[in-house]
């Protein structure tokens, strides 16, 4: 299975993403789409939308998507089998009012 994630550096959202690649030991590639203008637009041509996170699974996109979404996806299709590992982070939340003022400070804003 070929998994490429356009993901933000640090953010709840894609957080929930890297965590659910972590429990499924799914080796994938995490594209940073906050320090590089040419991830951001790749992300975008393919989904077809602005909004992150953004995972293609063996060509599928599955835009503007949490990780309980993704887990959702794989399973429903068959991609991993379920397991009982526990996750190190939140599948479905978004960042914290402290974590978007630290990112603030340390990212590169392209849009």
């Amino acid at each position: 299975m070929k998994i490429k994630a356009y993901l933000k550096p640090s953010c709840g959202w894609s957080n929930g993403v890297r965590t659910i690649m972590r429990k499924y030991s799914l080796p994938f590639e995490d594209i940073d789409i906050i320090n590089n203008r040419n991830n951001y637009a790749e992300m975008v041509q393919k989904s077809g939308q602005p909004l992150s996170p953004c995972v293609e699974i063996d060509g599928v996109m599955l835009a503007d998507i949490s990780g309980e979404e993704v887990e959702n996806y794989l399973l429903s299709n068959d991609l991993v089998k379920p397991t009982d590992r526990p996750v190190d982070a939140a599948t479905n939340a978004g960042c914290s009012d402290e974590e978007h003022a630290k990112m603030a400070t340390k990212t590169i804003r392209f849009f």
